[in-house]
């Protein structure tokens, strides 16, 4: 593990992450695609975390923080690489970012259909909250 690096990504590793969230990441967002990670990456630069092992991309999180509350997107690890630790690694690199800016607790999204995701969150110290159902609605149109 001593030659996993984790960092926020760069504009120029944008493209590359799209191609990795195709195999790594469960589902799909409306907000997949470069636009999408473009504007993410503009209003906060360091909210992208990536996990490379010898220059490779084999993991991301998203760690948004509105200033209010601490959010997690897009955990995903390679599947060449999973069951390493590299996840765990990069929830504790979002979780030290949130700290960093006053957060008091983070939430992610995880799909019901992904037993493999949720049992990694569980893993992790998550659990779901029953009381919430989130509601969504499409603003473009």
């Amino acid at each position: 593990m001593n030659d996993l690096r984790i960092e926020p990504a760069a504009a120029a590793d944008l493209a590359t992450v799209l191609d990795f969230w195709k195999a790594a990441a469960e589902g799909t967002s409306i907000s997949d695609d470069l636009d999408g990670v473009e504007r993410l990456h503009a209003r906060d630069p360091q909210a992208l975390l990536l996990a490379r092992r010898g220059g490779e991309l084999v993991g991301t999180v998203i760690a948004g923080f509105d200033g209010w509350r601490c959010h997690l997107y897009r955990l995903a690890v390679h599947p060449d690489h999973r069951r390493q630790g590299i996840g765990s690694m990069l929830l504790a690199a979002a979780e030290e970012r949130f700290a960093a800016l006053g957060g008091r607790r983070s939430d992610a999204m995880v799909l019901n259909r992904n037993e493999r995701g949720q049992r990694a969150w569980e893993a992790a110290g998550y659990h779901p909250e029953d009381h919430w159902t989130r509601w969504v609605k499409p603003l473009d149109g």
